[in-house]
């Protein structure tokens, strides 16, 4: 297990203080600390209404969500990204599919210099908006479009894609299409990251996926990091009865196969 230490200057911090503003003008702590527990049993326990849209449906969830779990996906994000060296090669574009709130792909593009412009793809109206104030408050470019991620058509050249915490929510048949187009964008050039939770009963598909990537000459790896987290989001942590004292995650790495790819 490694330390997360980000520095004094890091901007996850401030981006946390404007959300936490946010999102508690309108809700007290306990509504969205009870909307926590809601969104957390979903994930757990009724995963068969994650496709529909069901963890977003309320502006308790939507706040929780926001407040909880978009930032520990960025500190988690960061995390692989830098153990991985994914940011040695900064691409021109970087498709964030399943955007949510643009915290991963935030993460990921802030690692990089020159920092590349991010396309950020969801289904749901909410979150492409809070994408929009992620990337304004992290002053990162970019763009957000409403858009089924099993249809996306990748370029390859000059292009990163990443897929954290989104292909578990993909119906089987959507992401069974998505493994030959990501593998086909590999070969073009674009790099490849996909992250989910460690659970196996979210990723039941995660075998087939990593035995491709490894097949094409990729990574497939578990991480544990020590959690540095801010006050507020410690509390939300105890008061809905979670423990992210380590962010945990797995991961499919390919860099793209282009001159100059770096190699796993």
């Amino acid at each position: 297990m490694r330390e997360a230490t980000p520095p004094e200057t890091d901007p996850f911090r401030e981006w946390f203080a404007a959300l936490e503003a946010r999102h508690l003008s309108d809700l007290t702590f306990a509504e969205v600390r009870r909307a926590l527990r809601a969104l957390s049993s979903l994930y757990v326990e009724r995963r068969g209404r994650l496709p529909s849209g069901a963890a977003l449906d309320g502006a308790g969830k939507r706040a929780a969500f926001a407040l909880f779990y978009g930032p520990l996906h960025f500190l988690l994000v960061r995390e692989i990204v830098r153990s991985l060296g994914a940011a040695r090669r900064s691409p021109g574009r970087l498709v964030d599919l399943g955007c949510g709130t643009g915290a991963s792909g935030a993460a990921w593009a802030l690692e990089c210099e020159p920092r590349p412009s991010i396309t950020g793809l969801d289904r749901n109206p909410w979150a492409l908006e809070e994408t929009r104030r992620t990337l304004k408050a992290l002053h990162l470019k970019g763009e957000v479009r409403r858009a089924d991620v099993a249809r996306v058509r990748f370029r390859g050249r000059e292009e990163s894609i990443l897929a954290a915490f989104t292909l578990n929510e993909v119906p089987p048949e959507g992401r069974e299409h998505l493994l030959p187009r990501f593998l086909e964008a590999a070969l073009r050039g674009a790099d490849l990251l996909v992250i989910e939770p460690v659970a196996r009963g979210a990723t039941p598909w995660w075998e087939e996926w990593s035995a491709a990537f490894l097949a094409a000459g990729g990574r497939s790896d578990t991480w544990s990091f020590r959690a540095d987290l801010p006050d507020r989001l410690q509390l939300l942590d105890k008061a809905a009865g979670l423990d992210h004292r380590e962010l945990k995650g797995k991961s499919l790495w390919l860099p793209g196969s282009s001159p100059g790819a770096p190699k796993p």
